[in-house]
């Protein structure tokens, strides 16, 4: 069999050019087609829904904010981490967030499981000083979200913007984002609606201070749903024997 010389190639680049296109091409097929022709690429996970109009302002927050720097929320199914943070991640629970927020550097701990761990008043505190409750915390604080209100005025267009994405925003939650929006702080409120939408929406006054709809009862908001919307007991759980 005669051996193909490998100098020609090499000598010549724009024939390296063209044939390490083609072989990247291949390769990128490969792994992006089944992508778009495999249905069960995010399994139907039941439980999940889109958020809450004051979860999602809450969620803004959190990214403007540039918490997700510092916490991720991805436990990956390793020992450590599920015995630290709870069932290991699922994909689907994070198919309407747009970014994501994944990852693995962490100068503080994982999120993803952080809903009703802790009190609305832990939150509030630790938002306004986290020294007063970790010591050792790096973290700033953010007393200034509790005296900022929260600007909600583009609630639906905020929802639209997300329905053309995927995100399975009905016309009815639309219409309704502003209402739903006031009546998931405000437990007096008639929330039938709101709890039809988002099954599992947590609904009291956040922040203590029923006077304002604020940045702070937002974002708790967000991290008191963060993780409970998945029964994990439905799942099998990972297997750690090797």
């Amino acid at each position: 069999m005669a051996k193909f010389d490998h100098g020609v190639i090499e000598k010549n680049s724009i024939l390296l050019l063209v044939l390490t296109l083609i072989v990247v091409s291949i390769g990128g097929l490969i792994e992006i087609v089944p992508t778009f022709l495999i249905k069960t690429t995010i399994e139907d996970v039941k439980g999940m829904r889109p958020y809450s109009p004051l979860e999602l302002k809450g969620r803004d927050i959190y990214v403007r904010e540039g918490c997700y720097l510092c916490h991720s929320q991805m436990v990956r199914s390793l020992r450590s981490e599920v015995e630290r943070y709870g069932h290991y991640s699922l994909a689907a629970e994070s198919m309407y967030d747009h970014p994501f927020q994944w990852g693995s550097k962490r100068t503080g701990p994982d999120l993803s499981r952080v809903g009703g761990k802790y009190s609305d008043e832990w939150h509030r505190l630790h938002m306004a000083n986290p020294r007063a409750l970790v010591p050792e915390s790096v973290m700033p604080g953010y007393p200034f979200l509790a005296k900022r209100p929260l600007d909600y005025k583009n609630i639906e267009n905020d929802l639209r913007a997300l329905r053309v994405t995927g995100v399975p925003y009905t016309d009815e939650a639309i219409a309704n984002a502003k209402a739903d929006l006031q009546a998931q702080v405000n437990p007096d409120a008639d929330t039938e609606g709101l709890t039809a939408r988002y099954p599992k929406a947590v609904i009291r006054d956040f922040d203590s201070d029923p006077k304002t709809i604020s940045e702070l009862d937002a974002l708790v908001a967000y991290l008191q749903m963060l993780g409970t919307l998945v029964d994990f007991n439905a799942h099998d759980s990972a297997d750690f024997s090797q």
